[in-house]
């Protein structure tokens, strides 16, 4: 399982900071961000999955900030999905925000348990 938690660590942080840094410079996700209608969120989006990426990171040594970091980057894939069913995107549009809501939900509970947390 230790595996699998590192894994998926591994797989967020990357992710996260690859769209992250695409949401601040691309110009393909500024037409994405004004097709969702949220144009004016797109560099807090793209700001908050850096910092959520790096959190991760320094959450291998910090337990505490492993479970802020994922739980933060859970809350902003469950808003993702919200404004991709809103904006009536196809399910093959939507999966990944579903699957990395579900790798950083076990990133959470994995490391709440690490923690000792009831």
């Amino acid at each position: 399982m230790a595996f699998a938690y590192g894994a998926a660590i591994f797989i967020s942080a990357s992710l996260f900071l690859f769209y992250g840094f695409m949401c601040l410079f691309s110009n393909g996700m500024e037409a994405e961000f004004e097709r969702f209608g949220l144009s004016q969120y797109r560099r807090l989006t793209g700001s908050l999955e850096v910092l959520g990426a790096v959190g991760l990171v320094v959450g291998v040594f910090v337990t505490e900030v492993m479970v802020a970091a994922s739980a933060g980057l859970a809350l902003l894939m469950v808003l993702g999905v919200i404004t991709r069913v809103r904006v009536r995107d196809s399910f093959v549009e939507t999966l990944p925000a579903v699957i990395l809501l579900l790798v950083n939900l076990f990133i959470l509970f994995y490391a709440w348990n690490l923690m000792g947390a009831p």
